[in-house]
């Protein structure tokens, strides 16, 4: 009985299909991988998997003024605003590390983005300078989130990653066996098969360069090359560190491998920021850091490893 059952099984999954869908959403393009026992069921757990995705959008997008991140933006520093329990999932993460990282990470960064010119000028949002910060951030019972100044908060930087690990267990649920999702180099995975992970090159980004083999868990890759722009003759990513309100360079390539997206995201910011003082958050969160810059010396691609 025991090898009739375990050659249907076998015999299933030699048949299982893939299929791999893409859409534009969270400021990126969004790609679902996925493998069932049948096209038809793929086709509905992918389509339930960018509804995911399209929620978190919606609720938590910088610049759509019905998101609950304008509403926060627009009105909590008068009021608690109730948001959902999606959005104050994320708020408290971003809390958390936040606090882990001694402020390293910081949700509060929107001024000087838009200053810099990586996040557009909003109509009708009260003015906040630039010396606000995520310890004036108040979660409050029932959801409700309350600002102890003018802030203009900006979720890209850890909610793209939700919505991935939202997306996975959507797929789960509807019993897929296998599947990637990539949000612009978000990416989460699971099934049996292992799969390598490619990162470009810093300096050559049209280069790619096989990093490591993943069957299971999350990693997020952060870097300058595609959103890097000039400002006052440098030229600056949308990396920002929320101590001095200065951007990063353009020059290396940070990855990191966590349980979850939601949390991989977010460190990368930390370590490209100050390498040297991630590693307590990153062994807070149980997270690997993955960092690939050019030798100066002889022009050869380096790649610094946290574990080791």
């Amino acid at each position: 009985m025991n090898a009739a059952l375990e050659q249907f099984r076998t015999t299933n999954a030699e048949i299982s299909m893939e299929q791999v869908r893409a859409r534009p959403l969270l400021g990126t393009i969004v790609e679902i991988s996925a493998a069932g026992y049948s096209p038809e069921s793929v086709q509905v757990a992918i389509a339930r998997a960018f509804e995911v995705v399209e929620k978190v959008h919606r609720l938590m997008s910088y610049q759509h003024p019905d998101s609950e991140v304008s509403c926060l933006n627009r009105w909590a520093h008068e009021k608690p605003v109730k948001v959902s329990a999606h959005t104050w999932h994320v708020l408290k993460t971003a809390n958390a590390i936040s606090e882990s990282s001694d402020g390293l990470f910081d949700i509060t960064i929107a001024p000087t983005l838009t200053r810099l010119g990586f996040l557009p000028k909003q109509q009708g949002m009260p003015k906040s300078n630039e010396k606000g910060n995520w310890r004036h951030i108040t979660l409050l019972p029932d959801n409700q989130v309350h600002f102890a100044r003018k802030l203009r908060i900006d979720l890209s930087g850890i909610a793209k990653g939700y919505a991935v690990d939202l997306a996975i267990q959507a797929l789960k649920d509807f019993g897929i066996m296998s599947a990637r999702i990539n949000a612009g180099g978000d990416m989460r995975l699971f099934g049996e098969k292992s799969q390598t992970i490619h990162v470009r090159m810093p300096d050559a980004p049209a280069q790619t360069v096989p990093l490591l083999n993943l069957t299971c868990g999350s990693v997020a890759t952060s870097a300058g090359y595609f959103a890097s722009r000039e400002h006052k003759g440098e030229w600056v990513t949308p990396l920002v560190n929320p101590l001095t309100r200065k951007a990063c360079r353009v020059g290396q390539s940070v990855t990191v491998l966590a349980e979850e997206c939601m949390i991989a995201d977010a460190l990368t910011k930390i370590v490209h920021i100050d390498p040297s003082r991630s590693a307590t958050t990153l062994d807070r969160f149980n997270a690997r850091a993955l960092i690939m810059y050019t030798d100066p010396d002889n022009g050869n691609y380096r790649i610094f490893d946290s574990s080791k």
